[in-house]
C-alpha cells in the first residue's frame, strides 16, 4: 500500500549549513496492516508521516501510495490522491465554532457534496466512533477522548484507504488511550484500512501494531514484526524504548548485591547473569525449574515482568545462575531448545 524509497529530507540552517530531518529512509507498508513508526522526539517521525501524504515533498526519494507515485502527480492529482489518505492529530485540530457533526462533515463540504449525502455519510461515522448522542455538541463540551473520536470520524469521511495517526494518543490519559486504540483496531478490521501509527510510546506499538520501524536521528535503525523486535531488539534505541515498559535494567542497589554475591562464590563455581525472554506457551511453562532440577543449577530471580504483545504473552526475566561450566552450557542449550531467548549480561552488570 505504501512504498518509501530512499527518502531524504534536508533543510538549510541559519548558519548556512544543512540539517537532515530524514536520511535515506526506505519502508514498505502492506495493505491492511497497522504499521508503527516509533522513536524519541526529534527522530524524524512526524517529518516522515508528512512525506507519506506529500505535505512535505522530500528532497530526495520517491513515495508510492496505492500504486501511484506521488512525485509524478500534478497538484490537482495530488489533491485527489490525498482524499484517500486520512490523518488524525495529537491535538485534534477541530474547529471550535462547529459542532461534532459539522467537524466530521467538513472534508465533504470542501469537495462540494450536497447536504443529504453528507448526512447519509456522517451519521454512520458518528455511530461507528460512538458519538451519535454528541452530534450537536461543540468541541469545548467534549472530553479529550471524544475530541479524538471526532478527529477519527473526520479522517474517515472521504473513505480513505490509508489512515495516518501522528501521536494521536499522546494527549490522552491511559484509559482513554486504550479505548482509542481499540477503536482503531476495530476500524482496521472492519474497514480494511491500512493504518500508520506515529508514536514515541512503545506501549502503543505493543497494543496495536503488526510491524514497527524504529527511528533515530532521521534514520530507520530497525524494522520487524512487533513480537520479534520486543523479543530480540537489535539496536540500543529499540532496547531503550522497550525498557521503558518492560523490566530491563537492574536497579543500582541490586547490582551491588549481585556483585557481592558473585564475589562470595565458591572456587570452581561460576556465576552468570542472564536475561531471558519468553513468548506464548513458554511464559507459563516451568522451564527454569525444570532446568534447575536437571542440571543442578541454582537460579536466583532478580527482575521480571509479563505483558501481552500482539495478543501473545510476553515475559522477561533477569536471573543469577550459579553452577559448574559444563552444567551452564547444558542449561543454555536446554532453554534455547525450548524457544527461550537467552542473553548473557554478566559483563554489563559487573
Amino acid at each position: 500500500m505504501i512504498e518509501l524509497q530512499h527518502i531524504t529530507q534536508r533543510y538549510p540552517t541559519p548558519e548556512g549549513g544543512v540539517f537532515y530531518a530524514l536520511r535515506d529512509v526506505s519502508l514498505h507498508i502492506n495493505a491492511g496492516e497497522i504499521f508503527g513508526i516509533i522513536g524519541r522526539s526529534g527522530a524524524g517521525k512526524s517529518t516522515l508521516v508528512r512525506c507519506i501524504n506529500f505535505l512535505n515533498r522530500p528532497s530526495e526519494g520517491t513515495v508510492t501510495v496505492d500504486g501511484k507515485c506521488l512525485n509524478t502527480l500534478t497538484e490537482a492529482e495530488l489533491r485527489a490522491t490525498r482524499r484517500g489518505i486520512g490523518m488524525i492529530f495529537q491535538h485534534f485540530n477541530l474547529l471550535s465554532s462547529r459542532t461534532v457533526f459539522d467537524n466530521a462533515a467538513f472534508p465533504l463540504e470542501l469537495i462540494g457534496m450536497d447536504k443529504a449525502k453528507i448526512r447519509a455519510k456522517v451519521d454512520p461515522l458518528l455511530e461507528l466512533v460512538g458519538l451519535t448522542e454528541h452530534r450537536n455538541k461543540y468541541p469545548a463540551q467534549l472530553s479529550g477522548g471524544q475530541k479524538q473520536r471526532v478527529g477519527i470520524a473526520r479522517a474517515l469521511a472521504n473513505d480513505p484507504k490509508v489512515l495516518l495517526s501522528d501521536e494521536a494518543t499522546s494527549a490522552l490519559d491511559p484509559e482513554t488511550t486504550v479505548a482509542t486504540l481499540d477503536l482503531l483496531k476495530r476500524i482496521n478490521r472492519e474497514l480494511h484500512l491500512t493504518i500508520v501509527m506515529i508514536t514515541h510510546q512503545m506501549d502503543v506499538v505493543k497494543q496495536i501494531c503488526d510491524r514497527v520501524a524504529v527511528m533515530n536521528m532521521g534514520e530507520v535503525v530497525e524494522t520487524g514484526n512487533v513480537i520479534d523486535v520486543f523479543r530480540r531488539p537489535q539496536t540500543e534505541t529499540a532496547k531503550a524504548l522497550i525498557g521503558n515498559i518492560m523490566a530491563q535494567e537492574l536497579p543500582a542497589a541490586m547490582v551491588e548485591r549481585v556483585r557481592a554475591q558473585i564475589a562470595d562464590s565458591a572456587p570452581g563455581i561460576a556465576s552468570h547473569v542472564l536475561r531471558m525472554t519468553f513468548v506464548g506457551n513458554e511464559v507459563t511453562r516451568p522451564v527454569i525449574s525444570e532446568a534447575s532440577r536437571l542440571f543442578n543449577v541454582d537460579v536466583n530471580i532478580l527482575l521480571g515482568s509479563i505483558d501481552e504483545v500482539q495478543g501473545k504473552s510476553f515475559g522477561t526475566l533477569t536471573v543469577l545462575t550459579t553452577c559448574a561450566n559444563d552444567d551452564f552450557t547444558r542449561l543454555i542449550d536446554y532453554l534455547r531448545g525450548h524457544n527461550v531467548t537467552v542473553e548473557e549480561i554478566t559483563n554489563h552488570v559487573l
